[in-house]
């Protein structure tokens, strides 16, 4: 039996519901952990239109289509991807923006901080939006 260790980076865990099953603005982050509809999580998350999950991933090189393979299953309700990619920047490897391309999705990937803002502004405006924000360590 496979334990937690033995899981891609990205890989949800099977049969885990989200944390949250909405959409919801990211309301604070810290040293670890994202704070969202008065709930905190450790790590990582995912805020998709099924709702915030937590995500594998730590470090920027940790962010694979494996690990975004969530992001792709529901690319049909999202217009953009905003990659938050911890406390610095980080350049999308171009084979993964091409996957996004022909996914027909826009993508940018920036600091955690600056994503979780645009994300917030952007699904207040009513965009199809969508953050995989790494935990800013």
């Amino acid at each position: 039996m496979a334990g937690p260790a033995d899981r891609r980076p990205g890989a949800p865990v099977a049969g885990a519901p989200a944390h949250l099953p909405r959409q919801v603005p990211i309301e604070g982050y810290g040293a670890g952990f994202f704070h969202f509809a008065g709930m905190a999580s450790s790590g990582s998350v995912l805020a998709l239109p099924s709702g915030i999950h937590g995500w594998a991933p730590r470090l920027p090189v940790e962010i694979t289509e494996a690990a975004l393979a969530p992001v792709f299953a529901e690319a049909a309700a999202l217009e953009l991807l905003l990659i938050g990619t911890g406390a610095e920047p980080w350049a999308l490897p171009e084979a993964l923006r091409w996957r996004f391309r022909d996914a027909g999705l826009r993508v940018d990937a920036l600091p955690t901080r600056s994503a979780a803002a645009t994300y917030n502004v952007l699904l207040d405006e009513g965009r199809a939006v969508g953050a995989a924000l790494l935990a800013i360590s």
